[in-house]
C-alpha cells in the first residue's frame, strides 16, 4: 500500500509532534468545556450523554428527553456541536502520537501502527455520522427519524471500540519498545 509507504517518512516528525499538540490542547480544552456545561446539572443527575448516545430506541430516547426537558436537551446540543472541535482533537492527537511511535518500528508491526493510526479518522468519521443523528433527535424531538438512535448508538460502539483499541494497542507498543529499549542497555 503507498499510503503505508509515503506515511513511514510524511509528514514530518515535527509537523506530527505539532499535529500531536494541537489536537492534544483541542481534545483538553473541549474536555474541560463539557465538563463545565454538565457538570452539576440536575438536568444530567439521572441521564449523561453516554446514555443518550446509547439509547437505541426512539423511547429510550423520549425518557431521556422527558428527565432533560429544555434546557437540558439546549445544553446537549450545544455539547454536540462542540463535540465536532473534539473530534477534530482526539483524531489529530492519536494519529500523530501513533504515526510518531511508528517511525521507532520496523516491518509489518510499523505498517500495522500506521494502520491503527489511521483508524482514528475512522473514528472520527462514526463520531460525526452519530452526532447527526443526535442533532437530528435534539433539533426536533417529537418527530425525530426513528432510525436515528439505533444509527446514533451503533456508530458510537464503533467509534468507542475503536478508540479501545488505539488506546490498547499504543499502551502495548510503548511496553514493547521500552522493553527492546531496556535489553538494548543492558547488551551495550
Amino acid at each position: 500500500m503507498r499510503i503505508l509507504e509515503k506515511l513511514k517518512e510524511k509528514p514530518n516528525k515535527n509537523h506530527l509532534k505539532l499535529l500531536s499538540l494541537i489536537g492534544f490542547i483541542i481534545f483538553l480544552s473541549l474536555t474541560i468545556v463539557f465538563g463545565l456545561l454538565t457538570a452539576d446539572r440536575p438536568e444530567f443527575v439521572e441521564y449523561n450523554v453516554l446514555e443518550f448516545e446509547f439509547a437505541w430506541t426512539a423511547d429510550q430516547i423520549n425518557i431521556i428527553f422527558a428527565a432533560w426537558g429544555e434546557t437540558g436537551m439546549y445544553i446537549q446540543a450545544l455539547a454536540v456541536y462542540f463535540d465536532f472541535l473534539y473530534i477534530i482533537g482526539y483524531t489529530f492527537f492519536i494519529f500523530g502520537v501513533l504515526l510518531l511511535i511508528s517511525r521507532n518500528l520496523n516491518g509489518k508491526i510499523q505498517d500495522i501502527t500506521i494502520v491503527i493510526a489511521l483508524s482514528a479518522f475512522l473514528a472520527g468519521f462514526f463520531d460525526v455520522i452519530e452526532n447527526i443523528n443526535l442533532l437530528f433527535m435534539l433539533s426536533d424531538p417529537l418527530t425525530f427519524p426513528t432510525s436515528s438512535p439505533f444509527i446514533a448508538s451503533v456508530s458510537a460502539t464503533i467509534k468507542f471500540s475503536l478508540l479501545f483499541l488505539q488506546i490498547i494497542y499504543f499502551l502495548i507498543v510503548v511496553i514493547v519498545l521500552l522493553t527492546q529499549k531496556n535489553k538494548n542497555k543492558k547488551k551495550r
